[in-house]
Formats: structure tokens, sequence, C-alpha cells
């Protein structure tokens, strides 16, 4: 999957609402393992490309950062817009990981945040490389949905199959590391991993299956028996009222070499 994607820029718009209040966020250690394996400080500039609402964005700003939140999909955009706006070092840009909008050698840090699969890989990676400062750093990070870990886990994965549009051709999980690793040669690639996790009630439950995609929406053919059988899905597995989604957040961190040589 790649930038190619014919929708890939305007397939939230209807999502995000649910995005913003059920997606996961980022466990504070990516921050920390950023300072001590890439220098990350709080004079880093970053550009976080493929920014949605802000969840990545909202880390690096946490931390003191400027970052220059770059998305293509104007409603997230504008959501993320709304929620960050007021802080000073956010700058949001309606470009894309092919063309940016940056200056040449403007930033140190290039993140990506559960957006990576849906670039052109070839084009973002000319445009990173251009956008960087020599040594800069290119951080794709991911919160992975365990599938297989608790029964509800892989009740709700044989869910998504069963009711998706289009899960099987947009899941990210095909981006996998051997084509993460392609993306960063001939640089090295380094990958960090944490545990994150989320607790919902059904309506949670809910909300998180319609902030992806590939499920059918309210007034879309096929939502009605869809929500049916993920209330009998959340009757079936909730322990105290409340399903668990675990994550495995993964952080690849390396540098992307210039085509004459290391920076």
């Amino acid at each position: 999957m790649n930038g190619a994607d014919r929708n890939s820029t305007t397939r939230f718009s209807d999502r995000v609402g649910n995005y913003i209040k059920y997606r996961p966020t980022y466990p504070a250690e990516v921050i920390a393992a950023l300072e001590a394996n890439c220098g990350l400080t709080r004079e880093s500039l970053v550009a976080d490309v493929g920014s949605g609402t802000g969840i990545s964005t909202k880390l690096f700003l946490d931390h003191g950062n400027r970052v220059f939140a770059i998305e293509p999909n104007r409603e997230m955009r504008e959501a993320g817009e709304k929620l960050l706006g007021d802080d000073v070092n956010f700058t949001s840009l309606p470009g894309t990981a092919e063309t940016t909008g940056l200056a040449s050698g403007s930033v140190d840090f290039v993140v990506a945040g559960q957006a990576f699969h849906w670039f052109d890989q070839e084009k973002a990676k000319a445009e990173f490389r251009r956008i960087l400062r020599p040594g800069g750093w290119v951080v794709l990070v991911w919160n992975e949905r365990e599938t297989d870990s608790t029964d509800f886990l892989r009740d709700y994965q044989a869910f998504l199959h069963k009711h998706s549009t289009d899960y099987a051709l947009v899941d990210h999980t095909h981006i996998n590391e051997e084509a993460i690793r392609e993306f960063y040669l001939p640089g090295a690639l380094q990958l960090i991993t944490f545990r994150n996790s989320q607790e919902f009630d059904f309506e949670g439950l809910k909300g998180r299956c319609l902030s992806s995609s590939y499920i059918p929406n309210e007034g879309q053919p096929g939502y009605e028996a869809m929500i049916s059988e993920l209330k009998e899905l959340f009757d079936s597995r909730q322990e105290a009222d409340f399903v668990r989604f675990e994550y495995q957040t993964k952080v690849y961190i390396g540098r992307l070499q210039s085509v004459t040589g290391p920076d």
C-alpha cells in the first residue's frame, strides 16, 4: 500500500470525531527513546507527516518542540488545528508526504505516526531527504493492534474481516519490517517497541470500530447488521462491562543517507 491508493487522502473525512475520541495515543516512552537514541531535544524541529488529528503532533508539542503538522485531509487537519492551534509551536500545513511544502534542510526529525503505509515511498523518501537537515532522523511509529493474544482480540479480528470493505488491502501490517528497512537503505534501521492498551465500554468499542476507514459508517449498507454483531461480540467477551485492546507501539528510527554518501 502506498500513496497511490485512490482515496488515501479523503477516506477518513467522515471518521474524524471517532478518530479523535477513540484512537490510542502514543506512550511517553517514545520521547525518552528518541532523546536517548537520536539526540532529540526541545530545540529540535519536527515535521509530523500525515499528522491527522494531531495525536503524534501533541506528543512532540508536549515535549516543547516546534512541530510542522503536514496533513492533506482537510477535515482531519482542521480538527488538529482546533485541538492544538493555541500552541505557539504548532504550524499546520496542507501538504503530503511527497510534497510537504517545507523548505529544504528545515527540520531535524521527520515523523510519521500511523501514516507511512499511505505514502508513495519512493517520492516520500526523496522529499524527506530534501527537508531534513544533515544528520536528521526519520521516525515511523505505529500502534499495532494485537490480533490473537486474547479471545476478544481474535474475535474482533474475525469481525473486521467479515464486515470491512477493504481491510485486507489497507491493513498497515502489509508494510512489514523488510519493506521499512528497504525504505531506509542504505542507512541502518532500529526498532524499539513499547506496550500500550485501551479499555472500552460498548460505546467506546463502537467508536473505536467506526474510526476505521474500512468499516461501514452510519447510513451505509451493512451498518446496522455490523453494529448488532459488534454488540453480541462485546456481550460475549466483556469483563466488568469493558473489553481491552492491546497494542505494540513500534518505533522505527534511522537516517536517510544521501544518494552521494552519508550525511
